[in-house]
């Protein structure tokens, strides 16, 4: 094996964060051979300031089909991946890693368009390149203050409910290297051997635990270390849009109407892994029933547009037991018909 490197960036709507993720990508003590950038058909200029800074040769054309551009930056092989509409990060992240296999990169290094490797991220993964049974390899995690995230690394659980990891531990920080069940697509690297036997992320999900569930894949056939010298930054923008209600003392988080949508692909992602890896099958739907119980509760409490919140979460959660993927559905049973 030659370990040619190929990472895989998802990007829409988020040019400035990009461009700093691929400057952290081509400043590598040890550069990857190439760069994938897969964009959702993104609309703030994306493909404009990737060719400003010489990371395309040309703008896409407007049309349905996938256009690719292959440009180089410092011998790193840039390949620009435009499609014709956004298919979320479950979407991108699925034509990344089936072009880079195509193409035949030794392993596929796996990030949102707002993770920053640092300078010495992938040279401290490539001593373990060759560790016998292994089939991935994970940073440390970190926010943009170097605080550990450690919710996004972790272990599985299938015989008590939903199999929703177990966080690591800051024990399990600091040690050299670590076997984990789970890790975020933020500087994931997936061997090549491995991708051929299970396939390529899950699209339908388009976007949440996309993940969660190609670790559970990834671990039929191997072991996840986490490599804890090796650091990867992430903005984690995605945990924004929640705020802070009180009512009779209590403060929770909750989602503003117009951005709840995002919530649907949480709720029926989980529940379809459950249904497909869950060994307590028990377990499972009293789980799940609790937790419906729950969100609808909440919803009482605490929420405006009661009746849409109850029926936009009812679906998800039958979608999830049915395995229907419309991806469009969340959107039209929360807007249709209204202003926002």
């Amino acid at each position: 094996m030659t370990n040619k490197v190929c990472a895989v960036v998802v990007t829409f709507n988020r040019k400035d964060l990009l461009i700093k993720c691929i400057e952290s990508l081509i400043t590598q003590n040890l550069k990857p051979d190439a760069i994938y950038i897969v964009d959702n058909n993104s609309t703030d200029g994306t493909p404009q300031l990737l060719k400003d800074n010489n990371y395309l040769n040309k703008l896409p054309p407007n049309d349905n089909s996938i256009w690719t551009s292959l440009t180089y930056h410092n011998q790193i092989r840039i390949k620009y991946i435009h499609l014709p509409e956004n298919l979320g990060g479950a979407g991108g992240f699925y034509h990344g890693v089936k072009l880079a296999y195509e193409d035949e990169y030794d392993w596929v290094w796996i990030m949102d368009d707002d993770a920053f490797p640092t300078p010495t991220c992938l040279e401290k993964l490539s001593p373990y390149y060759d560790l016998e049974d292994t089939v991935a390899l994970a940073s440390l995690k970190v926010d943009l203050k170097d605080n550990i995230l450690y919710h996004h690394r972790g272990y599985f659980n299938f015989n008590s409910g939903l199999p929703i990891q177990q966080h690591i531990t800051k024990k399990d920080t600091e040690v050299e290297i670590k076997d984990i069940d789970m890790a975020s697509f933020v500087g994931l690297l997936v061997k090549r051997d491995t991708i051929s036997k299970i396939g390529y992320p899950k699209k339908e999900f388009f976007i949440h635990t996309d993940d969660l569930e190609y670790c559970i894949r990834l671990r039929t056939q191997g072991k996840i270390k986490l490599i804890n010298n090796s650091i990867i930054k992430h903005a984690e923008g995605s945990v924004q849009g929640t705020f802070k209600k009180k009512i009779l003392g209590i403060s929770v988080d909750r989602r503003p109407y117009e951005k709840l949508w995002i919530n649907y692909y949480m709720q029926r992602n989980l529940i379809w892994i459950g249904r497909k890896y869950s060994k307590n099958k028990i377990s499972l739907y009293l789980t799940i029933l609790k937790n419906y119980i729950m969100t609808i509760i909440g919803i009482i409490i605490f929420d405006d547009h009661k009746y849409r919140r109850i029926k936009f979460y009812t679906n998800a959660y039958i979608d999830g037991l049915k395995s229907n993927f419309d991806n469009n559905k969340p959107k039209k049973i929360l807007y249709q018909g209204m202003e926002m």
